[in-house]
């Protein structure tokens, strides 16, 4: 569903240069839950960003459902990523004008679809924010706030959803039933989920870890224990 090929992301030039992706394959299968994880300043979100079609690579390929992102102009590429992508992201990027429920639906609206009710209601009982859905944005907490950009992510049950450290604001048991989740979108209705994470915890819900150091793949884990993720992440510390 996703793919990329020698990708690679530069900033700055000359003896300023700084490589935060560094010739990258891999292939992100549908019905595939991934997570990718690594040190800070591994590449890991810059990664996520080459292949959600948020930023663009100095070299190599991305391309999602079999469409080459670098033959796209912006209009394709927008429409590409509200019709086929779904993205939850850290910072939560609700419309601070809108209710909760509007945030979840808004794109579907922008997208002409009909807003499957029985979803809604669904989405938001099992991330328990269904009594909050007339509130702003301001009203809610931060927990709250991240599990309104979860609905609005899954709620159009798009081809990928990128999650960006989605349990970052939620307390245990919530992030729990999120990581669920979307282990169950991979799963049972063959999404592909690519996840960036700094916990083990979190990971473990994974099909699979791609554990990452100086903007390469150092390592693959499949079927990830927790304690399989700490000794891989602590070799790539080193």
């Amino acid at each position: 569903m996703v793919t990329c090929q020698g990708v690679r992301k530069t900033y700055g030039g000359g003896a300023a240069t700084v490589v935060a992706v560094d010739g990258v394959s891999a292939d992100f299968a549908a019905g595939e839950f991934t997570a990718i994880m690594g040190p800070s300043g591994s590449g890991k979100t810059t990664l996520m960003h080459l292949l959600a079609g948020l930023d663009t690579p100095t070299e190599g390929t991305v391309s999602i459902a079999g469409t080459p992102l670098a033959g796209l102009d912006d209009r394709a590429l927008t429409d590409l990523r509200r019709d086929r992508v779904g993205f939850i992201f850290q910072a939560f990027n609700l419309l601070p004008a809108l209710t909760a429920e509007q945030n979840i639906v808004l794109p579907l609206r922008l997208a002409g679809r009909r807003v499957d009710r029985a979803r809604l209601a669904a989405l938001t009982e099992q991330l328990q924010i269904a009594d909050r859905l007339r509130h702003r944005p301001a009203e809610l907490s931060g927990g709250q706030q991240q599990r309104v950009a979860v609905a609005r992510a899954l709620l159009a049950e798009p081809a990928v959803v990128f999650a960006d450290e989605p349990t970052g604001a939620l307390d245990i048991a919530t992030g729990r039933s999120l990581l669920t989740g979307l282990r169950d979108a991979a799963r049972q209705a063959g999404q592909t989920v690519v996840m960036v994470t700094h916990d083990p915890g979190a990971a473990t819900y994974a099909d699979r870890v791609l554990v990452m150091a100086d903007g390469r793949i150092r390592d693959e884990l499949s079927a990830p224990s927790r304690e399989a993720i700490v000794a891989s992440m602590a070799s790539v510390a080193v």
